[in-house]
């Protein structure tokens, strides 16, 4: 029996989480009272846990905070009960928040006479944050798009098999931002940079010519040395505490040469150890 709680931002992808994972067969319910939660689950979850091996139930802002503060004690106690639950939340940048409810027009479930749509986002942001704490897999989408996100959600959840860590390995350019939803950070803009290199410019970290020059630099090969050390450590902790998702995310510049390259073959190395090792490259995406 598996449990997906579904919270966000408004605006930020929730529904169409959720409707990927109604694709990959699980059986949802979108914005259920927080205080009807626990019945729910005791229908579907443990009541008839045959008919509904797979649930997923979406929670948004529309609770009381007394309810949403209820969330991370029932989560541990269904964990404690036998039951596989993981907390997915989804968030955007406040810019793009706004960007997209001007494009849909459609009303903020928080906004009320003489509150801003940016005061409804902030006041979402602090209702939510229990579920924020609580939760094992955090997506920021602000620079996602809709197939992006639900090809992420089908990699990461469906093929996550009960008690595997899932490991993200994700690659960007600091140009573009820091993903909201890396566990660990790592700034690799010390190393040789391909970009000044004319021939290698309009490549990226996974052609051959790129890998072949980064490796061929001694401070490319300690710092990825260095980097599974630090990192096999780490991940063997986060296993043993039932952690069902870990990203860690690696920054060049552009996220086009290093970052890239540092991230693949950091999965190469974890695929050994792991079952479950998946790359990501967020400047290299065209959507």
């Amino acid at each position: 029996m598996r449990l997906i709680i579904v919270s966000g931002l408004s605006g930020s992808g929730k529904s169409v989480a959720l409707h990927m994972l109604e694709d990959i067969d699980f059986y949802c319910v979108d914005n259920i009272p927080a205080a009807l939660l626990k019945p729910l689950i005791s229908h579907t979850v443990r009541g008839s846990g045959d008919i509904y091996p797979r649930t997923a139930v979406g929670l948004d802002a529309r609770n009381r905070i007394n309810e949403i503060d209820t969330i991370p004690v029932l989560v541990a106690e269904l964990r404690r009960s036998g039951i596989s639950c993981d907390v997915l939340y989804l968030h955007a940048s406040d810019e793009v928040l706004l960007k997209r409810y001007a494009e849909s027009r459609r009303k903020h479930p928080l906004l009320s006479n003489g509150i801003s749509l940016r005061e409804a986002i902030a006041a979402e942001r602090r209702l939510l944050e229990p579920i924020t704490k609580a939760a094992d897999f955090i997506i920021d989408t602000s620079n996602m798009g809709v197939h992006a996100l639900r090809e992420l959600i089908r990699e990461r959840i469906d093929r996550r098999r009960e008690g595997r860590l899932s490991l993200m390995f994700e690659s960007f350019g600091f140009k573009h931002g820091i993903p909201g939803d890396a566990d660990f950070v790592f700034d690799v803009r010390n190393l040789p940079n391909p970009f000044w290199e004319h021939s290698l410019r309009e490549l990226t970290g996974r052609d051959r010519e790129v890998v072949d020059y980064l490796a061929g630099h001694a401070s490319v090969r300690e710092m990825i040395a260095d980097l599974i050390g630090f990192l096999g450590k780490r991940i063997t902790e986060f296993a043993a505490a039932n952690r069902g998702y870990l990203t860690i995310a690696i920054g060049c510049t552009g996220g086009q040469h290093r970052s890239v390259y540092i991230a693949e073959q950091l999965a190469a190395h974890f695929r050994g150890v792991y079952p479950q090792v998946l790359t990501r490259h967020d400047s290299l995406r065209a959507d």
